[in-house]
């Protein structure tokens, strides 16, 4: 059996007391994105998009700075001994870039934490943001929303023969694993109180005790749980449906209305000329999970 060591943390976690892991580590097996698989994007020529300050600061500086994560298998992760970043956000982030007129070599991507999220925006240290990034009125009152590009929601991860749990009802008296203190957590806590919920500090630890078939379930964003299973699909499974609703969207600094509505058209585009069904079958379709179909993009 193999073990997973990379850790992919909720964006949403919650600051609690952390209960240590005893999973294994281990070494994830040579499975990934083959860059063949991904598909290319036609860079726009000229200046696609005018009045836009965002942008005007960034051709000033040559490239433009994109917020993600680095540590969510699939979606968003930092191979650390090339730099390289990778995964189905870092895709969404490319391809709306090209729109921009900005091709691969002239993006720069910075790891910013969640919770500082909408501070980088607002203090212009990223030029957009994509990373499992939920949209919520909060968060509007404080930065602007491109998308969504995915409608993500909580699920389950269990064994690939496990055949007794296929949604959250099946959880009572089983051992379920989620980040102490995190929202799935929460959720697990207060909707299925017959579930024996386990909280450790990563969902890697989850996930490791979970090969070793200590733990049932890990719950947490499905995205990030297909993330888990394309490593090693052998011997995991999502399963059942979402149990709530989280719209991940392209963070934009609030004002610049004019990046926001670029960025939509570009998601649309590439949403109708097959770019985002490639992007996600070389990434978080390596799970086995077919593409959903897009989201509604909400131009507000």
């Amino acid at each position: 059996m193999v073990t997973l060591a990379a850790a992919a943390v909720l964006p949403a976690v919650l600051p609690a007391l952390l209960l240590s892991g005893c999973g294994k580590a281990g070494t994830p097996p040579p499975k990934g994105p083959q860059p063949s698989a991904l598909p290319s994007y036609q860079v726009a020529t000229g200046t696609p998009v005018s009045g836009s300050p965002t942008l005007d600061a960034a051709r000033g500086r040559g490239h433009l700075v994109v917020g993600a994560k680095e540590d969510q298998p699939y979606l968003g992760q930092k191979n650390p001994a090339t730099g390289e970043y990778s995964g189905f956000d870092i895709e969404i982030a490319k391809m709306v870039a090209a729109d921009l007129g900005f091709g691969p070599d002239r993006i720069e991507f910075k790891t910013i934490a969640s919770a500082n999220r909408e501070t980088a925006l607002q203090n212009g240290q990223v030029d957009y943001y994509v990373g499992t990034y939920t949209i919520n009125d909060n968060r509007k009152k404080l930065v602007g929303f491109a998308g969504p590009y995915f409608l993500a929601g909580q699920s389950l991860l269990v064994r690939r023969n496990n055949k007794d749990i296929n949604g959250p009802e099946d959880l009572d008296g089983r051992k379920v694993c989620s980040a102490a203190g995190s929202t799935p957590y929460q959720r697990i806590q207060k909707q299925y109180p017959k579930a024996k919920l386990i909280g450790y500090d990563t969902y890697s630890a989850c996930v490791d005790n979970l090969i070793t078939s200590q733990v049932d379930a890990v719950t947490t964003d499905n995205t990030i749980l297909l993330g888990y299973a394309a490593k090693v699909p052998d011997e995991l499974k999502v399963v059942g449906p979402l149990f709530s609703q989280e719209p991940y969207g392209i963070g934009t600094p609030k004002n610049d209305t004019v990046l926001r509505a670029a960025l939509n058209d570009a998601l649309a585009h590439h949403e109708q000329n097959g770019d985002w069904r490639k992007a996600f079958d070389a990434t978080l379709g390596l799970s086995g999970e077919p593409a959903p179909a897009p989201p509604p993009i909400d131009r507000y």
